[in-house]
């Protein structure tokens, strides 16, 4: 297996926007743009951002529930982007993605047996008997017992329906899991639950995962490093330690700053972010941060897209800041017209 089980590489997807009485496209959403993510194996990844942002696509894309508009995924050393038919089969034994709704997954009409062995069915595991065993054996795995694989998604409370998204998806024993904020639609109590059977599992089945969510006191207890994505591209890759400690990006800074403290007599440094979120039918020129950004410079951050550097003294933490990572040393300041 590559060192890095995913490589991405200018990954980019365009919805297309259609009008007229000819349905002709006469605009697009800009979902992902130009998108670089690598994935070590073994290790668990964060992504977060905004709700809009794309992240979601992103992991879509990545299990190929998406295809790319450009750009290229590598999965263990092969070229996935376009992989059709038998092919892309084969590979998708190897990652599987677990829903942000539990109960929207699952077929209400279908037993919870049934839904987490159609994957064994499908990849060629004609023995029934066998089929039903290594069910029972991953019900108990997630929690559950084997009992439960005859009953339907509608006699299950919330957590315990993620736990069954959680089966389904690792039955086929998985080297990739993209998580698409699978605590979200939870209680808070049964948040804190899911997330330790997920980094149990992740060390027990040996996962590399892509835990995709908004809330980064969410991200912080599962994530080896973390990739934060605001309106289509990533603007700081950083492991969990340094960037909760000493964040590159204003715009994670922000984030950070909006995580509850459960403390009554600490200082709330809460950063308020002006202006609207940008549209992904027309995102600005240059960094997209740039309008809401407390540091922008006119000339620079509004005209240069940022590139996702390493500061000068620092080689593994990046940022897609001209400020923070130095690059603004090497531009010119354009005049702004009145």
């Amino acid at each position: 297996m590559a060192e890095n089980l995913v490589e991405i590489r200018n990954l980019v997807k365009e919805f297309p926007i259609k009008g007229g009485v000819f349905q002709r496209q006469v605009a697009s959403v800009k979902a992902v743009a130009d998108v670089d993510l690598d994935i070590p194996s073994g290790q668990s990844i964060g992504l977060v951002g905004e709700s809009g942002c794309g992240k979601t696509t992103l992991g879509r894309m990545l299990v190929r529930l998406l295809e790319p508009t450009s750009g290229t995924i590598k999965f263990d050393g092969e070229d996935i982007t376009h992989v059709k038919g038998q092919k892309l089969k084969r590979f998708r034994r190897r990652m599987q993605i677990i829903f942000q709704d539990p109960y929207g997954s699952l077929d209400p009409r279908t037993q919870v047996g049934a839904s987490i062995s159609e994957g064994l069915r499908l990849h060629g595991v004609d023995d029934k008997d066998e089929r039903q065993e290594r069910v029972k054996e991953m019900l108990k795995l997630v929690g559950l017992k084997g009992a439960h694989a005859g009953r339907y998604p509608h006699e299950f409370s919330g957590g315990q329906r993620q736990r069954i998204g959680i089966a389904r998806a690792l039955i086929l024993k998985p080297d990739l899991v993209v998580a698409d904020e699978p605590v979200s639609a939870l209680d808070v109590s049964v948040q804190s639950q899911v997330l330790n059977l997920l980094k149990d599992l992740q060390a027990e089945l040996d996962l590399t995962l892509l835990f995709v969510a908004h809330n980064l006191a969410v991200v912080e207890h599962i994530s080896d490093q973390v990739a934060v994505m605001y309106l289509g591209r990533i603007v700081e890759i950083n492991d969990r330690e340094s960037l909760y400690r000493k964040p590159l990006h204003p715009y994670t800074e922000a984030l950070l700053s909006a995580i509850p403290i459960p403390d009554p007599d600490r200082p709330k440094n809460r950063q308020i972010l002006s202006g609207e979120i940008p549209s992904p039918l027309n995102p600005p020129t240059g960094c997209h941060f740039h309008p809401r950004c407390p540091i922008a410079v006119e000339g620079i951050c509004d005209v240069e897209v940022p590139a996702l550097l390493a500061p000068e003294e620092d080689g593994y933490r990046r940022a897609a800041c001209h400020l923070r990572t130095g690059a603004q040393q090497h531009l010119d300041p354009r005049p702004v017209e009145p």
